[in-house]
């Protein structure tokens, strides 16, 4: 380029210098800003985070329950250890108590749980029977919509004076469907049942260790972040506000599926169902499950009502008491005191259910909710994170 400057200025008028020949431009180029590899970076570490939740599941669903289960029963522990006694005793006593009151309300319910499991024959054959009438009025109905064609088909062709057609005899599909066999149901129903108990005693296990080990995971997380000071103390107010949400949560759980069991029991006694204690029971428990909690246990208990009365409208009457009281609780004390631990957008919350409960089913609706809080306390102590924080608060 220097060259070919100085013979345009050294050339006479009329003259033109030698043109640059096209091999000597630089073609022009379009960097890729960094974002864009950081952005594809985060979404193929998103992509592999999710795979490695659906794929280790039972391992991930028996650590988030272990760690709910010792940060809500660690508050007893310490006040034991104030009072002097050691923190193996403490736990040892908060386990064995806790196991006590599972064993000692599944052993008062027995006597409603049995009669609930005898009726389930009965009902089964009710629900077949009204799916075989469902079957036959539909045929019937279909067989209608034929003859209705067939005599549409006569009076055109009568009108146009052209000979009818032969009349094609009647097809009719027939769907083939497997036979259900009760046997094959019980050996499913004992397998899952008996991996329930084995995911069961995994959790108590690892919740008494988490208990026993007391804040040794809490220094390790501080020693692991750095010599930085700041570092620590960030990881410090980040477990704190772990800590103090997930209890507040738990408590507020506690307080609101109790209060549903209450509710639904003295309603379920007032309509005259049988075992309503055990039905209450059964409403408090799917209490849990946001949104979709409330629609089964209205739905089962509705069923059980119309079993035993024989009429809709009871049974209309029970799914309307339970899901009055299920929206009534939710309402105003679920939100009032969720709105004390943790400000978070509805819609934001809702989504994170939908997305859990697509990645582990049932646990996944149980998990969705402490699972978004964790996420959003971590969130709000980290710079990088704030854009997270913003859109699952309110």
């Amino acid at each position: 380029m220097t060259a070919i400057a100085t013979l345009e200025a050294e050339a006479p008028a009329g003259i033109q210098a030698p043109a640059e020949p096209e091999s000597a431009v630089s073609p022009a180029t379009f960097p890729v800003p960094s974002t864009v590899h950081g952005m594809a970076l985060v979404l193929l570490a998103s992509v592999a985070v999710v795979f490695a939740l659906k794929w280790a599941q039972s391992f991930f669903i028996s650590l988030l329950l272990g760690v709910l289960f010792a940060y809500t029963l660690n508050r007893l522990v310490v006040w034991l250890e104030q009072i002097r006694i050691p923190r193996v005793v403490g736990t040892s006593m908060v386990m064995l108590g806790v196991v006590s009151a599972l064993v000692l309300g599944a052993y008062s319910l027995r006597g409603q749980l049995q009669t609930i499991l005898d009726q389930v024959p009965e009902a089964a054959s009710k629900l077949s029977s009204g799916l075989a009438s469902l079957r036959e009025g539909q045929d019937s109905t279909m067989q209608k919509v034929q003859s209705a064609a067939n005599q549409i088909e006569k009076a055109t062709s009568q009108a146009t004076a052209t000979p009818a057609r032969p009349k094609q005899p009647a097809t009719h599909v027939v769907i083939d469907t497997p036979d259900f066999k009760l046997g094959n149901f019980l050996w499913v129903g004992s397998m899952g049942a008996a991996a329930l108990l084995g995911q069961a005693a995994m959790v108590l296990f690892l919740t008494f260790f988490l208990l026993l080990s007391g804040d040794t995971f809490k220094r390790k997380l501080v020693r692991v972040t750095g010599p930085s000071l700041s570092n620590k103390k960030i990881t410090v107010h980040i477990l704190d506000d772990i800590n103090a949400s997930i209890q507040s949560y738990m408590f507020m759980l506690l307080a609101t599926n109790v209060l549903v069991g209450l509710l639904s029991w003295f309603a379920l006694r007032w309509i005259g169902l049988e075992n309503a204690g055990a039905w209450a029971v059964a409403a408090g428990l799917l209490h849990v499950i946001p949104y979709f909690g409330p629609a089964v246990t209205a739905a089962v208990i509705g069923m059980a009502a119309f079993m035993q009365f024989d009429l809709l409208s009871t049974a209309l009457l029970v799914a309307g008491v339970l899901l009055a009281i299920a929206t009534l609780v939710g309402t105003f004390v679920t939100t009032w005191m969720t709105g004390r631990i943790a400000k978070m957008n509805k819609a934001a919350v809702f989504i994170a259910l939908l997305f859990w409960a697509w990645l582990w089913g049932i646990w996944g609706m149980l998990l969705s909710i402490p699972i978004t809080v964790i996420v959003k306390v971590v969130a709000q102590h980290i710079q990088q994170l704030e854009p997270v924080a913003e859109l699952l608060g309110e």
